[in-house]
């Protein structure tokens, strides 16, 4: 697949932001656990707060591929603070495509300016893989809805200002959920300690805490029992841009690899002069050409609204943040005891990547949508 001149032009200036902005600070962010939220807001001047939205709320109106070649450049300079806005993309494209007229004119706009900022509140203490069992309930009551229980592993939990909470409106399983837009200032909406993690660092990860929060009924997303779809479908797109983190972020690994080689000696020799190493770096190049043509193929599928999307996307989640973590921790190796090192960057990109073939649906969810639409087919 060959990109457009828009594309090449949308990645060129996507890679420019994150030369400018994000790599020299990463560490830095890194280390003291800032979430930049005055660069985010400088990204969305650029249109990407709101990439596939549509353009009367104030999106920039493209497409899946268009998203997945910004979100690549853009990880080259932090994969943490390019997965946040992956996220933030994938709540804001929630409400424009389902919200009805009043919602998206209420909120889309300052989301796609990230004025405010957006989290995604579908895992639970008790509930990841199996979503549908979500025990967060939104009881009716007059012109309002009730909600109560807890939200695990937010990203941006606190520093958010809109919240695309799934609730259990009816009886048990996917018919029973409902989607709702919680905003910060609710009454009986808290949050948890920020998380210690491997990674993301840069962004916070807390609990959503309901305890008989109260919000209008017009905040809820769709149709009542309708929640489960809309989070699904969402999710399609948001593990298109986490896999294309995960590119974007071994890319850069390699490139660091690749120059160590260059510059690095022993035993009287470049270690770039190594058969054995240059065959390593030719296996890592070509799994993120292998990755990345997978990618496209499925960021295609989804924006031609093909039939095998879902599969094709989770087949993309899988192989790419799988093949993006190897490449990345191939390059710490190639570096030996300097990779170790945090100046160096590269344990840091490697603890990033990690958590990028769990979220989203893990990547053995990934094989089990696969499969089953195989099956589904073959009946």
């Amino acid at each position: 697949m060959i990109l457009t001149d828009t594309q090449h032009a949308l990645r060129e200036t996507a890679a420019a932001f994150a030369a400018e902005h994000l790599e020299p600070n990463a560490l830095r962010w890194d280390q003291t656990k800032h979430f930049p939220v005055d660069v985010l807001r400088k990204a969305a001047q650029l249109g990407m707060g709101g990439i596939c939205v549509a353009e009367d709320v104030g999106g920039s109106g493209l497409g899946r591929l268009d998203s997945a070649v910004i979100f690549e450049a853009l990880a080259t300079g932090c994969p943490s603070i390019a997965a946040y806005l992956s996220i933030h993309n994938m709540v804001t494209s929630m409400i424009d495509r389902y919200g009805d007229a009043a919602q998206r004119a209420r909120f889309v706009p300052a989301l796609c300016s990230m004025e405010h900022l957006a989290s995604y509140c579908l895992t639970e203490p008790g509930a990841g893989s199996d979503a549908a069992a979500l025990s967060t309930r939104a009881r009716r009551e007059g012109a309002s809805y009730i909600l109560d229980g807890v939200k695990q592993f937010i990203s941006g939990a606190g520093a958010a200002d809109i919240y695309v909470v799934l609730a259990r409106t009816g009886g048990p399983g996917p018919k029973g959920i409902s989607a709702f837009v919680v905003d910060r200032a609710t009454p009986g909406l808290s949050f948890g300690p920020n998380e210690t993690k491997m990674g993301w660092n840069a962004q916070p990860t807390r609990q959503v805490i309901l305890d008989g929060a109260r919000i209008p009924a017009d905040r809820r997303l769709g149709p009542e029992g309708g929640g489960f779809a809309v989070a699904m479908s969402a999710l399609d797109g948001g593990r298109l841009n986490i896999s294309a983190c995960s590119l974007g972020g071994a890319q850069a690994a390699l490139g660091k690899a690749v120059r160590h080689l260059l510059e690095r000696e022993a035993f009287g020799a470049k270690l770039a002069d190594a058969q054995a190493l240059r065959f390593r770096l030719a296996d890592m190049r070509t799994g993120l050409e292998a990755a990345r043509t997978l990618l496209w193929r499925a960021a295609a599928a989804l924006d031609a609204g093909e039939r095998d999307a879902t599969p094709l996307c989770a087949m993309a989640k899988r192989f790419v943040t799988d093949t993006g973590f190897e490449v990345a921790n191939q390059a710490l190796q190639l570096h030996g005891g300097y990779g170790y090192l945090s100046e160096y960057g590269l344990e840091k990109i490697v603890r990033d990547l990690r958590v990028h073939q769990i979220l989203e649906g893990t990547n053995e969810i990934m094989r089990v949508i696969v499969s089953r639409s195989m099956l589904a087919a073959a009946q």
